[in-house]
């Protein structure tokens, strides 16, 4: 069984040639995880971006999300399906709830056993979940158990440490990807962030990037820029010292960037 690469490239946000460009330099420097969602509009172009490389399939950690409108037993598999031929491939590595059923109009239940029952007949290898609180994670493991939660991936970065739920999804052995870890590029600006990657003669954002990691979380960033793509996936051999992960630690505001009306839960 593949486990989730914790370094990978994320594609929110980015469309038609753009993406397409941007998932063959990322799959050209050494990218082997491409993370995609059914609401990014982009399957079908990282499908091709991914045909185009000339990697094979076996090679590549492939990540999509079920979107809300999805969630509903009779629709979740159909819906994976139909992301499955967009991405040209008979399976995901990885499928996740994108966002808990807003006002629990599907019940945590029912679309993790939809996940759960998309698993077995091989569409994806692993399933998990993204934007789950503390209670939702606690439902979904009641639903499925802790075993069969491959990720939650969650937005966390230095000025929101999600501490709370990271926390319980480690003490039931569920391991956390950081989305918008570099904080829609606010890091990058950070007098703390900018003086420590000073020291290390390193960019900004992989010192940010080597912080999640060294935390133990998944990152999945992206760039259109392939002189980007190729100076982030170097954070993995940045190791910070004690003293200046704790002055990243003191960075937290619990200062939330994603927060969509009508979707997002009751935020722990």
């Amino acid at each position: 069984m593949k486990t989730i690469p914790t370094f990978g490239q994320g594609t929110f946000r980015l469309k038609g040639q753009i993406v397409i460009d941007s998932v063959k330099a990322g799959l050209d420097v050494g990218y082997r995880l491409i993370d995609t969602a059914q609401i990014y509009g982009n399957e079908a172009e990282v499908g091709q971006a991914i045909a185009e490389s000339g990697i094979a399939r076996t090679d590549l950690f492939l990540t999509t999300k079920i979107w809300t409108d999805n969630l509903a037993q009779d629709k979740l598999i159909a819906s994976l399906k139909d992301s499955l031929t967009k991405l040209r491939t008979d399976h995901v590595d990885l499928a996740l709830i994108h966002w808990p059923s807003p006002d629990n109009a599907v019940p945590v239940a029912e679309f993790m056993g939809a996940l759960a029952e998309a698993k077995a007949q091989g569409l994806t290898r692993l399933i998990g979940v993204s934007n789950f609180t503390t209670g939702l994670l606690q439902q979904a493991i009641d639903a499925v158990g802790a075993a069969a939660i491959a990720t939650n991936q969650i937005e966390l970065h230095p000025y929101l440490q999600n501490r709370k739920v990271a926390e319980f999804a480690r003490s039931h052995g569920i391991p956390i990807t950081s989305y918008m870890t570099l904080a829609y590029g606010k890091a990058l600006q950070d007098p703390v962030i900018q003086q420590i990657a000073q020291r290390h003669g390193a960019t900004p954002a992989q010192v940010t990037l080597a912080w999640a990691l060294q935390l133990g979380y998944a990152v999945i960033p992206s760039s259109t820029k392939r002189a980007n793509l190729e100076s982030n996936l170097r954070a993995q051999a940045l190791r910070l010292t004690d003293e200046e992960m704790a002055r990243i630690a003191g960075l937290d505001r619990g200062e939330r960037l994603v927060d969509p009306e009508g979707l997002a839960p009751v935020w722990n």
